[in-house]
């Protein structure tokens, strides 16, 4: 006689996404932030009218530009698919539509129908490879068929790649991991960046 507990299905458990950042970036930007913040406060304080207005059209221009290139960019990667977090849209790649990741002077996913994406949360350190490289022995791997673990060491950029290959590769024929790409804007970076230029431009041109 079966019980209880026999009747229910074993549930595997869910890998937890992966998350790649730019600590560097983030911490740049976030210094910028205070610095355009203290700037900016200072315009609308001690600043007249014009000087208050035009202080307010370039943190609407100026910040959501900052947050876009240094805070906003992210790689997360879960058994299903990539999505990658750039400066103005948000790329969905299920793992079956990617084709290849490479990383020369920036790292870039390419698709199986031939689109190519920046990956803007892990940067290209000439300096760390270099170093990396001549510790490993100046070996060097690439591609999805790649055997990430044949060289010891690697910079954090092209290891975060090498993770993100064996997914793709070991992802790919899931059911889960079909689909094509999807893309989809950052209204909310654009549109305040627009607002900001157009008050600007206005008040530029009524002196």
């Amino acid at each position: 006689m079966k019980t209880p507990e026999s009747q229910h299905s074993v549930t595997q458990p869910v890998a937890a996404e992966r998350t790649y950042r730019s600590p560097a970036g983030i911490a740049g930007g976030v210094l910028l932030l205070v610095m355009g913040a203290w700037l900016g406060f200072d315009a609308l304080v001690n600043g007249d009218a014009r000087t208050a207005w035009l202080a307010v059209a370039a943190l609407l221009f100026v910040v959501p530009l900052v947050v876009a290139f240094t805070v906003r960019p992210a790689v997360y990667a879960n058994e299903d698919r990539l999505r990658v977090r750039n400066p103005f849209r948000v790329i969905t790649l299920p793992w079956a539509s990617v084709a290849d990741l490479r990383a020369s002077y920036s790292s870039e996913v390419f698709t199986e129908g031939g689109d190519k994406y920046q990956l803007w949360a892990i940067p290209v350190s000439m300096r760390a490879r270099k170093k990396a490289n001549r510790a490993a022995g100046g070996r060097k791997g690439g591609g999805l068929k790649g055997d990430a673990d044949s060289v010891p060491r690697r910079a954090a950029g092209d290891q975060s790649l090498d993770e993100i290959r064996e997914l793709a590769r070991d992802r790919a024929d899931k059911p889960s991991a079909q689909g094509e790409p999807s893309i989809r804007w950052a209204y909310e970076i654009v549109a305040p960046v627009v607002v900001g230029a157009v008050l600007m431009a206005v008040l530029v041109a009524i002196g």
